[in-house]
């Protein structure tokens, strides 16, 4: 037994009737996308200085080619766009840390040294260098060391300006470029960053490890280009270190 007769009376005649409906219904769709279509052709040839009486089959085929070449062509525009923004940022930041690596650093210094010459402002370079990696190594092991680095790393972008440079210089070394900032403004700055870090450990499977570090500062003058400068910082830095290391010796 079909199902048609099971019907009800009338049920028969109101598909039959429906059928021609919905043909109706699918015909105007297509004709609905096929004239926004020859809408789109036409406002594209007259872009072209085409009239519309001039759009036979071919030249309506040849535009519509021509529109998805230049849709498709877009889109790649677009993710290689995309993908030079990835390969720039990667190129300018650190392996490990979401700051810039050495290369970006010194092109950021060089650009303000040269700010600094042209406006007459001044500016500073900080160079940091972390106590203790070496024994957090040895006791933790290398995962923790890295923890270490990258709360080193977060301490200092958070607590500089948005127009100041935090890059990773190799290790655990870091600078910070301060601009607008004159020594005895960078002196405060450093202070103050290196008694955060003292007061903010560096938390590790529960236990808080101790971070220390050691800091050189360098007003730069526009004589002087990126490397001098920041051999400067790294001289004034090591000083320091061993200042520290013979203040631990004495204590032990």
């Amino acid at each position: 037994m079909r199902i048609r007769d099971n019907l009800p009376p009338g049920s028969t005649a109101r598909i039959a009737s429906a059928k021609p409906v919905a043909r109706a219904r699918n015909a105007e769709a297509t004709s609905a996308a096929g004239a926004t279509t020859n809408s789109a052709q036409a406002d594209q040839a007259t872009f072209l200085g085409l009239n519309e009486t001039e759009l036979s089959p071919n030249v309506r085929a040849a535009l519509q080619a021509l529109l998805d070449e230049v849709g498709r062509l877009r889109q790649e525009l677009e993710m290689t766009r995309k993908r030079i923004s990835h390969l720039e940022r990667m190129a300018d930041e650190d392996s490990m840390l979401p700051i810039a690596n050495r290369r970006a650093f010194v092109r950021e210094l060089t650009r303000l040294i040269s700010y600094s010459e042209r406006y007459g402002t001044a500016g500073s370079v900080l160079y940091f260098d972390l106590n203790g990696m070496k024994e957090i190594n040895d006791r933790y092991g290398h995962p923790a060391g890295d923890e270490a680095l990258r709360h080193f790393a977060r301490l200092l972008v958070g607590n500089v300006r948005d127009s100041d440079v935090v890059g990773r210089l190799g290790g655990d070394e870091f600078g910070v470029i301060l601009a607008q900032a004159d020594e005895l403004q960078a002196r405060d700055k450093a202070a103050s960053l290196v008694e955060l870090v003292r007061t903010e450990p560096v938390m590790w499977l529960g236990e808080p490890l101790q971070l220390s570090c050691a800091v050189g500062i360098h007003q730069f003058s526009a004589k002087q280009n990126a490397d001098e400068a920041l051999s400067k910082a790294d001289a004034d830095m090591y000083d320091e270190k061993r200042r520290y290391y013979a203040e631990l010796n004495k204590q032990r």
